[in-house]
């Protein structure tokens, strides 16, 4: 039994899905299968149910997987604690990033993080702020990005770094430019763009709207505020967006506070516990980063 074929089947078990295991461990999807196959003749058991469309833990997968990532676990460990006494940090950090945020901020982070410990291959998966919070409960994911409503999840450490009220973004001349006070009730007379379900943005209008029993027209999803700026501007539909994301388009569009929308846009840093050396250092470079002022 190999450290690797372990790796293999939770990237499996945590992805449900052997294509998307292969891209997240970075090798051929048969590859992925065939080091299963062998931890299966090995084990003397079949771990997953491979008939549905989703890959399935089968009852001696099940059994396997919480094994599976103690050993991992324990091997990363030989490493950290080998760090610690030579003040080296090697190994991979996994950092999760949600759909459509680019938050130059982060980059920095990262970018100051491999010139000082250049031995930590670093990888960086985007993907829905609810997918990776499974990922840094699962211990799949060592630090993520994630975009909430208002709060940050229960149980994982974080560092809340943006927390804005929506907004309503509109070409000069759109009925609602007009307007001082703009309300969700206000929004259901037009189509919107808006950013896609699984964002933190999303989840605060959805939250809202449900909250007043509305069914707003979502027209258009884009997972870039840029994107759904440049729909807004050409006149297709309401940009719903953060002050912000709306604020680096104000020469083209106009931003109205959602004024009965109270619940803010979260962005955070998340993570679970800081025994990594990798996570705490990393951790440190964001602080930094985020916390550096703006260039005049």
């Amino acid at each position: 039994m190999e450290l690797r074929q372990l790796e293999y089947f939770v990237a499996v078990a945590e992805e449900r899905n052997f294509t998307r295991a292969a891209e997240r461990v970075h090798i051929s999807q048969s590859g992925v299968s065939a080091q299963i196959r062998r931890l299966e003749r090995e084990l003397g058991a079949e771990l997953f149910d491979r008939s549905a469309r989703t890959v399935v833990l089968t009852a001696a997968g099940k059994a396997a997987l919480e094994h599976a990532r103690a050993a991992l676990a324990a091997a990363g460990a030989v490493g950290q604690a080998v760090g610690e006494v030579t003040d080296v940090i090697r190994g991979r950090l996994t950092v999760g990033m949600v759909i459509g945020c680019t938050l130059t901020p982060l980059f920095d982070a990262l970018a100051a993080f491999h010139r000082a410990h250049p031995g930590v291959e670093i990888s960086l998966l985007e993907d829905g702020s609810d997918r990776l919070v499974e990922g840094v409960r699962a211990g799949a994911v060592d630090v993520a990005l994630i975009g909430a409503a208002a709060t940050t999840p229960e149980g994982l450490d974080a560092l809340t770094v943006i927390s804005e009220r929506l907004v309503a973004a509109v070409p000069a001349g759109h009925p609602l430019a007009k307007r001082r006070r703009v309300t969700l009730r206000d929004l259901a007379a037009h189509p919107l763009v808006c950013m896609p379900p699984g964002t933190g943005l999303r989840t605060v209008f959805d939250r809202a709207c449900a909250a007043q029993g509305l069914h707003p027209a979502i027209a258009l999803q884009a997972g870039a505020a840029d994107a759904i700026a440049d729909l807004a501007a050409r006149g297709l539909a309401v940009a719903v967006l953060s002050e912000s994301m709306a604020a680096r388009h104000r020469d083209r569009l106009t931003a109205r506070t959602l004024d009965d929308v109270d619940t803010p846009a979260v962005l955070a840093l998340v993570w679970k516990g800081t025994h990594s050396p990798g996570v705490r250092a990393l951790l440190a470079h964001s602080r930094q980063a985020f916390t550096r002022p703006d260039p005049a």
